[in-house]
């Protein structure tokens, strides 16, 4: 799994939905479906990418399935990030250098 498995994953609206319902609360395919307009396959689909990309983690409980975030999966999205934390403050402040020096 790489970040681009991620961002793939989470470049799909239906999915992102889902990750985010699914953050408030571990619940089955039949409860994620409640409020969207979605066939069953179609769900399952969608929980499949997200499960490979490591967002989402499954437990059986009968002959029902959960799902829940992964926030193990979360790590490598965080250490992506952590590469760019400095940079953005170092370039604010040289726009508002930049802006300050543009002001008469």
């Amino acid at each position: 799994m790489t970040e681009t498995d991620i961002f793939k994953a989470l470049a799909d609206p239906t999915r992102r939905a889902i990750f985010e319902k699914l953050a408030s609360g571990a619940m089955n395919a039949s409860a994620l479906r409640q409020g969207m307009e979605i066939s069953q396959p179609a769900m399952s689909q969608h929980l499949a990418v997200l499960r490979n990309a490591k967002l989402v983690r499954e437990e059986r409980d009968g002959r029902f399935v959960n799902y829940e975030v992964d926030p193990d999966g979360l790590a490598l999205i965080a250490q992506w990030l952590a590469k760019y934390r400095s940079y953005w403050p170092q370039r604010v402040d040289a726009l508002k250098l930049l802006l300050k020096d543009m002001d008469p």
